[in-house]
């Protein structure tokens, strides 16, 4: 080794942290909160159903079971990979309305009302 460097310690002269010094203590699972808190930050939520949403499907007797819905969040999603904002989903004999931007369905439209409705202020559409 060429020279001496006042600058460095010594490796035989470090002391380990003593109980009680200022260093940040790093908590056993704090792993596990932030992982909880990464995943909720980019979860993206389940699919909101508008007022008027909820009423349509109530007074049509609409029952959505979990594949449909999970269906419905997919092709949401696809609209939204799309760059869409407002997206028409067909699926089987039922059209939904959906505001990717809010990710909510705004419109559920059943049966042979679908063959009669004309859809305006949509960018896009999803067919299931």
């Amino acid at each position: 080794m060429t020279g001496y460097n006042s600058r460095l310690t010594p490796l035989n002269n470090i002391q380990p942290a003593r109980e009680g010094s200022s260093k940040p203590q790093v908590k056993k699972g704090s792993g596990e909160a932030f992982q909880a808190v990464l995943e909720q930050k980019l979860h993206v939520p389940g699919l909101k159903f508008s007022q008027h949403a909820q009423k349509r499907i109530s007074s049509s007797n609409i029952r959505l079971d979990k594949g449909q819905l999970r269906q419905l969040e997919e092709a949401v999603e696809k609209a939204r990979s799309k760059a869409a904002r407002d997206a028409l989903v067909l699926m089987e004999d039922l059209a939904f309305v959906v505001s990717v931007k809010n990710n909510t369905v705004i419109t559920v439209v059943d049966g042979q009302r679908v063959k009669e409705n004309v859809f305006t202020n949509i960018d896009s559409a999803v067919i299931v």
